[in-house]
């Protein structure tokens, strides 16, 4: 028997339009979960433990609501969750690829069905995501990790080098040696669930910290994960202090690979930390990061006025602007400015700002103080040392709350256009329509971040010159659409310089990093004598 996976297909988005199945289950699970206080345990190879101390989470454009309860871990728990991965790594990897591939597809199905409510309701209330930002997040786009995955999965496992009439060669796909740590951002519950999980399908053994502030939707993977028939201590569930996890993690000389996404200086911190430890290592650990990005539109004065703006206020304005990909710096042509300007401004004034479980709302609150006192900060300098075209208010009284705000700055060097902010602020340059090419070059050197890019143009030349120019300034580049929206499958998300290893989540790519080759051959009639033909007498 050769198994073989389901082929997977993308996972349709539903529509949540009044009087539908879909919305009424996702209001329901919304009061549901709103009602009730989660008490979040670790979860060490399989067993909840739970701790005298504990943190809050709360809803984002509500803070005084608090939905959960959680149990940080201390040094013993990351020993045990090392300990509880190495027991579970020795059943687990022997296990066949598609015995484990089971696993996951039917986590896909659990989620596409019975889950799906619950898991898009979690990310609603404690990442502050919209019905159709959650939809796109918690339930499709995880749905289709765990579908495509597997599949990639097979693919890797079916190539196999050539062989001969006298020897058999293979190539066997190893988990490897040791552990993975998985340390996942607050802002995609798909990513949540695919950094744990995409190391384990390929039969390696994880120690998970999910983000302190999406704890919620972190805690229903889990127990998803739990229902869908994963074993004990392939998984292990260990929230609490990011750098004092890490540290001891690091140290371990267990660790085989890090699958993260986060900040640039964590994860620079991170590759220092394992450089330093590297000969203790029982081998060299795999580094796989999705770090910053200060994502970028460039329109030529040929773009439609119409598509542009909407690509910028769909693109900076979702989410809050805490998309990996979002769009952050915009440069368009002096020609057409006034009129794309004027249309982002009518549709900001049209996005309702405030609780997400009203569907009509189309901006929620940022997820915690921290960013909305650093968002705060940028905002205050906009209103020196440039000019704040529409928002530029926030305020934290209910909830974490930023008004979408464009920005028009003279300086093409001025530091919003610079630095990553992860809000939704968007900072526009107008640049004079002679000046095309010179612009290009500025969009590729103005940002140390390479992780997505747009461009927008009805001339198919400039869309060649924006092409071959912005080649290394985007590790997913787009064409006359909005720089976010990346679907598994279809776009493998992930970028370079500043930006990441550039391993695609969602493609073969990123699973061969968590795979140890090692070749087999296998000769069929072995030489009988030492001595070579050549070597016969003169």
């Amino acid at each position: 028997m050769t198994p073989r996976v389901p082929s997977p297909v993308n996972e349709p988005n539903l529509s949540y339009l009044p009087g539908s199945p879909e919305r009424a289950a996702l209001k329901s699970a919304l009061r549901r979960l709103s009602s009730e206080k989660a008490d979040i345990p670790l979860i060490i190879g399989g067993k909840e433990i739970r701790t005298e101390k504990t943190e809050r989470t709360v809803m984002p454009h509500d803070h005084q609501h608090v939905l959960a309860e959680w149990h940080p871990a201390d040094a013993a728990h990351v020993q045990e969750a090392i300990d509880a991965a190495r027991d579970a790594r020795r059943e687990w990897g022997s296990w066949a690829w598609h015995e484990r591939a089971a696993v996951f597809l039917r986590a896909a199905e659990l989620l596409t069905t019975t889950w799906r409510a619950t898991l898009n309701a979690a990310t609603m209330l404690g990442q502050s995501k919209t019905a159709f930002q959650a939809e796109i997040d918690a339930a499709s786009e995880l749905i289709d990790f765990w579908r495509f995955n597997p599949a990639y999965a097979q693919e890797l496992c079916a190539e196999q080098p050539l062989s001969t009439h006298a020897a058999w060669n293979q190539l066997e796909y190893r988990p490897l040696e040791g552990f993975v740590y998985a340390v996942t951002p607050f802002n995609f519950t798909s990513i949540a669930g695919n950094l744990p999980t995409a190391p384990a399908l390929m039969g390696n053994t994880v120690v998970w910290k999910p983000a302190a502030s999406s704890m919620l939707s972190g805690y229903y993977i889990m127990r998803l994960l739990e229902a869908a028939g994963l074993p004990p201590g392939v998984i292990n569930f260990v929230p609490g202090d990011a750098v004092r996890i890490s540290e001891l993690l690091l140290d371990s000389p267990e660790l085989a690979g890090i699958h993260f996404t986060g900040s640039t200086a964590v994860f620079n911190s991170m590759w220092k930390k394992v450089g330093e430890n590297a000969g203790r290592y029982t081998s060299y650990p795999r580094l796989v990061g999705e770090t910053g990005g200060k994502d970028f539109i460039v329109a030529h004065p040929s773009a439609d006025v119409q598509e542009l703006a909407v690509a910028i206020a769909r693109g900076g304005f979702e989410f809050q602007g805490q998309k990996c990909s979002a769009a952050s710096r915009v440069y368009v042509p002096q020609s057409i400015w006034p009129e794309v300007r004027d249309r982002v401004v009518a549709m900001m004034r049209d996005m309702q700002m405030g609780d997400v479980q009203d569907f009509r709302t189309f901006v929620g609150a940022v997820i915690d103080r921290k960013s909305f006192t650093k968002i705060s900060g940028y905002l205050d300098d906009a209103k020196q040392n440039a000019t704040i075209v529409q928002g530029g208010n926030a305020s934290d009284g209910k909830g974490f709350f930023v008004e979408p705000t464009l920005i028009e700055t003279k300086d093409p060097a001025y530091r919003l256009l610079c630095e990553e902010i992860f809000g939704p602020v968007v900072t526009a340059y107008a640049y004079p329509d002679a000046q095309w090419t010179d612009t290009l070059a500025l969009v590729d050197r103005t940002s140390p971040y390479a992780l997505t890019g747009a461009v927008f143009a009805r001339d198919r030349r400039a869309v060649r010159e924006a092409t071959t120019a912005l080649r290394n300034a985007a590790g997913n580049f787009y064409i006359n659409d909005k720089p976010t929206g990346a679907v598994v499958g279809q776009q493998p998300f992930g970028g370079a310089r500043a930006s990441g290893t550039n391993d695609k989540a969602g493609s073969k790519l990123n699973l061969v990093r968590w795979v140890s080759a090692r070749t087999v051959k296998e000769t069929f009639a072995p030489p009988r004598d030492y001595r070579y033909a050549y070597m016969s007498a003169e």
